[in-house]
């Protein structure tokens, strides 16, 4: 998932970037509304978390032209110090989703971004997940590769949904451990075993590995032009 958050306050911005990232988005930003129109409408971005007083345009002129003149509906969480009635009742009329006021927790922010990725994918998880010319039909539990099935085990197909449900981010080996064996993890480097496994299958009959092990921190699914 890719979240471009528009914030000029420097503190703040870190603060919600390096959260975001260690919850697994992928993250672009900008600092003033100009550069972040520019960017929400050159870009495709999954949600977007948006200050109203920025330099240049501020959140609800941004806002309100994300929705009528570039015609997007990328969903926009408002971030704002103001808490009246008529603050919150002017974001949301502007084409906000929803509105949070400062200070926040950021566990509070990521609880909302979820919230809305959820309903604006009709309520629920992707049935369809898409990584370049893979894809894996989640109702069916079919896998495919430029129009080709392929098979994979049960802890394949687990592995491969945590991977294409976070691409293009790299995914830590704990957090892929966990979501495969929980709190039981296995003695042996198990893990290891599965991509491998997993790369043989995906990956070994194409020309363009999709699958990268990122030494140190995890493993990447994307389609990357640079050498891992």
């Amino acid at each position: 998932m890719r979240i471009l958050v528009i914030e000029d306050n420097r503190d703040i911005l870190a603060n919600v970037l390096d959260y975001l990232q260690l919850k697994g988005y992928t993250v672009d930003c900008a600092q003033d509304g100009l550069s972040g129109l520019h960017l929400a409408v050159s870009e495709h971005y999954d949600l977007i978390v948006l200050d109203i007083m920025l330099p240049g345009i501020d959140g609800y002129q941004l806002c309100q032209r994300l929705r009528d003149d570039a015609q997007r509906d990328t969903p926009i969480i408002m971030l704002t110090a103001r808490d009246q009635l008529e603050d919150r009742l002017k974001g949301l009329n502007s084409g906000a989703d929803d509105y949070l006021v400062k200070p926040f927790a950021l566990s509070e922010l990521v609880a909302r971004i979820e919230a809305i990725l959820r309903r604006s994918q009709g309520g629920g998880a992707k049935h369809k997940l898409q990584v370049a010319d893979l894809s894996y039909d989640l109702d069916t539990l079919q896998v495919s590769r430029q129009g080709r099935a392929l098979k994979l085990n049960p802890v394949g197909l687990k592995l491969l949904e945590v991977l294409m449900r976070k691409s293009p981010a790299v995914v830590r080996r704990a957090v892929l451990e966990e979501a495969l064996w929980g709190e039981e993890l296995p003695d042996s480097d198990s893990l290891r075993s599965h991509v491998h496994q997993l790369r043989q299958v995906i990956d070994k009959p194409f020309a363009q590995p999709l699958l990268h092990t990122m030494h140190g921190l995890g493993y990447c699914l994307a389609e990357r032009s640079d050498d891992l």
